[in-house]
């Protein structure tokens, strides 16, 4: 913990307004908001790329798809992390956003398969790497930059907006599929509702830009780091972070592909499946920030554990109940719990762990923690579900594979040191 004196060897930097908050979170929110879009209209977007006359492989090459992004997220984060960590947080920021917005706008616009054959797919699947490794290395740099930022005794709040964003991007991606799901028939959102829904994500992008030129460096405030963390040990930080991340990320892609599982494998209607998804993120918008002021309050280890306790229980029952009575009310009510405990969580996650990391590697050292993490577990996770699910028969086996996920990751936090300062 930090005494006074370490305390009053820290430079506390000038206020962010909210404009240059959102600045910093914008980049997450458009990732969070691309992932959903692309996994609730999975089914959409493979027949466009990947049309097939089997039951279920389109979507499976669609998933596929999505998941090969996240094989350059390490490179991203080790390219533009350390750009952060040598050159500053707002150019690296910069650069990694402006990339999302190529890769995000590049693959709305592709045509498809029927119009260009096989460069379509092949489109899909460059702009999907671009996209890895912009994001890989976007993380890092706004975490850190949110973190150096914030009031020593306020970081947890400040850095859990960061999962907000997520989150509230995720709330209105499942809005809009409820919105197209209503307005439009099945051939128009087959044809171009699914673009359209990508392309609403780039609205804020010029906005996002021009308040993140206005941001101020952080990285050369001197800040003094809490003895303990750095004598736990660098590789207890990184595996533990690990872990923590990777069993995060299966939970979170668990819960937003629980909509694709309930109209795919329930037989429950679409606009419902839209519609859990929305009430997924805004359990994380309404969760993210009280787990960050819990963490400032009671500590990062507390405030982490005691949810994913209670998430480890539920999970299973949870599950069969959707698939028991296979109802939109179940859906959702299930949808809700899950997402608020898994949120209470998470929302502390990102800082304890971007608060064990010194200063001088943290943005890169956070962006590669992350981004392993992520492209380990993140584009495989709703393939290895869908594809077991195929295999097995069993409409349980997204419960099984988060809740060994859970398990794991409680084991991390349970060893993960202390990082809330004094």
């Amino acid at each position: 913990m930090m005494d006074a004196g370490d305390v009053n060897t820290v430079t506390f930097p000038k206020m962010l307004s909210r404009r240059q908050i959102a600045a910093i979170c914008a980049g997450n929110a458009l990732e969070f908001y691309d992932f959903v879009v692309y996994a609730i209209f999975a089914v959409q977007i493979g027949r466009a790329f990947f049309p097939s006359d089997l039951p279920g492989v389109s979507l499976l090459a669609s998933l596929a798809t999505f998941g090969v992004g996240f094989a350059t997220r390490p490179l991203g984060a080790f390219i533009i992390g350390r750009m952060a960590d040598r050159s500053g947080r707002k150019p690296a920021m910069l650069v990694s956003f402006s990339l999302i917005g190529v890769s995000v706008g590049g693959l709305a616009l592709t045509p498809g398969f029927a119009t260009i054959g096989m460069a379509a797919p092949v489109l899909a699947v460059l702009f999907r790497l671009l996209q890895g490794f912009a994001l890989g290395g976007e993380v890092g740099p706004s975490t850190a930059l949110l973190l150096e930022s914030a009031p020593i005794q306020r970081r947890g709040l400040y850095v859990s907006l960061q999962a907000m964003s997520s989150d509230g991007a995720v709330m209105v991606a499942g809005l809009v599929g409820v919105i197209l799901s209503l307005t439009l028939d099945a051939a128009a959102v087959d044809a171009w509702g699914w673009r359209l829904a990508l392309l609403m994500g780039l609205v804020i992008l010029p906005f996002a830009l021009a308040a993140r030129r206005t941001l101020v460096e952080t990285l050369a405030m001197e800040e003094a780091l809490p003895p303990h963390v750095v004598e736990a040990g660098t590789w207890r930080i990184v595996l533990c972070g690990l872990l923590m991340l990777a069993a995060a990320t299966i939970a979170n892609y668990v819960l937003v592909y629980l909509g694709t599982w309930a109209s795919t494998t329930l037989g429950i209607v679409q606009r419902s499946a839209f519609a859990s998804v929305m009430l997924v993120g805004l359990g994380g918008v309404l969760c993210d920030p009280l787990s960050g002021w819990l963490s400032d309050r009671f500590g990062r280890r507390p405030v982490m554990i005691v949810p994913a306790v209670g998430l480890a229980l539920v999970v299973l029952p949870a599950f069969w109940w959707v698939a028991h009575y296979r109802s939109s009310e179940s859906l959702y009510a299930v949808s809700t719990v899950l997402a608020c405990l898994l949120d209470l969580s998470t929302g502390t996650m990102l800082v304890a762990v971007a608060e064990a990391l010194p200063r001088a590697r943290r943005a890169g050292g956070f962006a590669l923690i992350y981004a392993v993490a992520i492209s380990a577990f993140g584009g495989s996770t709703q393939f290895a579900v869908a594809g077991l699910i195929r295999l097995s028969g069993d409409p349980l086996m997204p419960a099984y594979y988060m809740l060994v996920a859970l398990m794991i990751g409680l084991t991390a936090m349970w060893h993960f040191p202390e990082t809330k300062p004094a």
